[in-house]
């Protein structure tokens, strides 16, 4: 178990969970603030660093892409304060960051995360309803239903049109996009049978907030990931023409193979003899760097099919039990 707590924030790991809580200190965004406590899975991450400094280093945990619908709807557009995957640590907590790191590294390893992508959500996404005013309007969304309504900043031909509502059964996709210089950011959602192609500027579009960025321009991010969530993951398989949701119960458990007549995790190869016995303490008692590279081997013979899971299980416990 690790813990650090800073004033952006705390980051717990329990082995098997990252729990990541805003702190309340003035510099951490709207956004983060709003998005509340996470829990990050182990099997939704990639990895985790420390980056030192002079004055003060910066966790950062890399989710696996795909594993989170607010990171898929920001794509690493998120400013510093409102991004919740990194903490700012102070120089003097630099060997607690360092531990936290270790720690979240040795569970990656014992249980064989894979930090490739996946097609379908590991998070849930903010929690609705949410509400969200920034730029030309204000989005409301309970689950099932989107109502955009406009207030004095908006663009006359789209606010006579009154309040937009859609249904989310309505919609083909979310973007959000921060200002950029002299451009100005957006949140559009596209409605399905939209014409592709060139799309309307935000400022005319009636599914779409106009941003002129502002502090509360995230919060539409916050919006766009609860709305997100509840739409099929862009990278699901689809079983075809009207079917909307993915083509599996969920993606296959890292590192193993499912095979087409059972469905069941390859069997291990014939004659695989035992399993490796546990390594026996040497004289000045067991040494970390050995058991890790026990523990890697144990690893790649589970992956090989020559250890069963129940095998794998045992000499795996064994060699923790000597940490």
């Amino acid at each position: 178990m690790a813990e650090i707590t800073q004033r952006d924030g705390t980051w717990h790991f329990d082995g098997e969970t990252i729990r990541i809580v805003p702190g309340h200190d003035k510099g951490v965004g709207p956004f983060r603030r709003a998005l509340g406590e996470l829990a990050v899975p182990l099997r939704a991450v990639a990895g985790i660093s420390h980056e030192p400094g002079r004055r003060g280093g910066r966790l950062r945990l890399r989710l696996r892409h795909g594993a989170d619908p607010v990171l898929q709807i920001t794509g690493g557009k998120l400013r510093g304060p409102d991004d919740p995957y990194q903490l700012a640590v102070a120089a003097e907590r630099a060997d607690l960051a360092d531990y936290c790191v270790d720690e979240v590294r040795n569970a990656l390893l014992l249980d064989q995360v894979e930090p490739g992508p996946v097609d379908r959500y590991l998070l849930p996404g903010p929690s609705v309803p949410v509400t969200a005013g920034a730029g030309d309007g204000t989005v409301h969304f309970d689950g099932e239903r989107i109502l955009l309504e406009w207030n004095w900043k908006t663009e006359e031909s789209k606010k006579s049109g009154g309040p937009r509502v859609l249904a989310l059964r309505e919609v083909e996709s979310v973007e959000w996009s921060p200002s950029a210089g002299l451009e100005n950011g957006y949140l559009r959602f596209v409605p399905r049978g939209a014409a592709s192609g060139a799309r309307v500027p935000a400022k005319y579009d009636p599914f779409a907030v106009d941003l002129y960025g502002f502090r509360k321009d995230p919060l539409m991010a916050l919006v766009a990931a609860a709305v997100a969530a509840r739409l099929p993951h862009p990278a699901a398989p689809r079983r075809g023409p009207g079917h909307d949701g993915p083509d599996h119960d969920g993606p296959a458990s890292p590192g193993t193979t499912l095979t087409p007549e059972t469905g069941r995790d390859t069997p291990r190869l014939p004659d695989a003899g035992a399993p490796p016995a546990a390594p026996a303490p040497g004289p000045g008692g067991d040494d970390h760097d050995v058991l890790l590279r026990r523990l890697r081997e144990l690893g790649e013979l589970h992956r090989a099919g020559v250890l069963t899971d129940e095998e794998f299980t045992a000499a795996k416990q064994a060699i923790l039990s000597r940490f």
